[in-house]
């Protein structure tokens, strides 16, 4: 199982509240996009969820427990983060980086004692297409097959649960659908439980079976992409005006922002 439950959820940074009272049910196998203005609370809600960032008052549990009562490791076999830079530009092989995803199943002599360790990573390779990369340092990689590699690293983890942070920002329209793709895949192949912050509301829009708005730390709304992205919402959370149209292929609503003069 992989369900997320938020119950009155309030975070505190300084003496800003960034999360007010905020509550949020994820079932199993959902990919739910967060969106919402800069500044509304979109990362600090997935850190809170990863347990990086403590919360002043409520609940959040995965699968029925609070995630503050996980132990490290025992969380990273069940959640796995993928923050938008993905990985540093470092000089490690490809495989080796990959590797890496393995920490919660290591021993205390680093050693991983899983029987089919080398047909997962010969799958995520294949998968993500780097076997051909597998000897080549991350820093000779462009923008693009580097983030293949840093999803390699958490596809390694085997996950229940992936929170992605702005994941496609620093990359073309090309690599951004690849990435996505890639990611979709994956959540349907493995009932995978996705949350992704995302800007571009489009992609969003194509790929999430959920959106969450947040407004100044508040969730202003939550549906599927036809109930959430419309003009009205639309101009009263990010202050635009927009026409809509629907997707050729799969008919969910795509935004054509609309320039002053044209009002």
């Amino acid at each position: 199982m992989s369900r997320i439950e938020l119950r009155a959820v309030t975070k505190q940074i300084g003496q800003k509240t960034v999360l007010r009272d905020v509550n949020l049910k994820i079932e199993q196998g959902q990919f739910v996009g967060i969106i919402g203005p800069n500044g509304s609370g979109k990362t600090t809600l997935l850190h809170t969820i990863s347990g990086v960032e403590q919360i002043e008052s409520g609940e959040i549990n995965i699968d029925d427990r609070a995630v503050s009562s996980y132990r490290r490791r025992e969380l990273a076999r069940k959640l796995a983060v993928l923050q938008q830079d993905g990985i540093p530009n470092i000089a490690y092989p490809v495989e080796d980086v990959i590797e890496m995803g393995r920490f919660p199943f290591l021993d205390w002599l680093g050693r991983d004692h899983s029987p089919d360790i080398r047909e997962v990573m010969d799958r995520i390779m294949t998968r993500l297409d780097l076997t051909s990369l597998a000897g080549r340092p991350v820093d000779e990689l462009s923008g693009g097959q580097r983030q293949r590699v840093a999803l390699g690293k958490v596809m390694a983890q085997q996950p229940q649960v992936l929170l992605l942070d702005e994941p496609t920002t620093y990359l073309d329209i090309r690599y951004q659908l690849q990435f996505m793709e890639l990611v979709s895949e994956w959540q349907k192949d493995e009932n995978l439980t996705v949350v992704a912050v995302m800007h571009d509301l489009n992609l969003a829009s194509m790929y999430c079976d959920r959106l969450v708005v947040l407004q100044e730390g508040r969730i202003a709304a939550e549906g599927t992409p036809h109930e959430i992205l419309t003009p009205d919402t639309l101009h009263s959370v990010f202050e635009v005006r927009s026409a809509l149209a629907e997707h050729p292929d799969s008919g969910v609503p795509q935004i054509m922002l609309r320039r002053k003069e044209q009002l």
